[in-house]
């Protein structure tokens, strides 16, 4: 799919193909406490789980423990990678390709919303609300393959 846009600086038309962003997502499992979302302070608003945009030169490791860090409140350590997710309408405003990591919190007590969240709280698998984007289909992944082995 091709799209153009008018230059800023001469004001020629010019083609160009976007591509899809990346992003990432953090599963944040604690056992006995279960599973962090956050309430989206901004469009689409909903649950979700916590995680956002890669920056220019970051490693994806590195952007899930950030995002982690600025919308929870909490330090994780990543435990291991649930998937990919790329389908094109996952995010209703552009086409992103998502690592979706599973991490322990350092101290859940810790936990607070922050940055784009308004609110960030423990939900057991049994009491899970609807979440925005594919973030349902990214819950049921790690309750049929991982949630056992996570202690959930």
């Amino acid at each position: 799919m091709k799209g153009t846009a008018q230059c800023p600086r001469c004001g020629a038309t010019f083609t160009y193909t976007p591509y899809p962003v990346p992003t990432v997502d953090v599963l944040i499992a604690c056992p006995g406490k279960g599973i962090v979302l956050v309430a989206r302070r901004f469009e689409p608003l909903g649950w979700a789980l916590p995680g956002g945009f890669v920056e220019t030169g970051e490693r994806v490791e590195d952007a899930a423990v950030r995002e982690a860090l600025e919308e929870t409140g909490l330090s994780v350590r990543l435990c291991g990678l649930l998937g990919v997710y790329s389908d094109p309408g996952r995010d209703p405003r552009l086409h992103t390709i998502s690592t979706v990591f599973i991490a322990r919190a350092d101290d859940p007590e810790a936990i607070n919303g922050g940055d784009d969240a308004a609110e960030a709280r423990f939900f057991p698998l049994s009491a899970l609300p609807r979440t925005v984007f594919d973030h349902d289909l990214i819950l049921d992944d790690f309750c049929k393959g991982h949630a056992a082995e996570y202690g959930m």
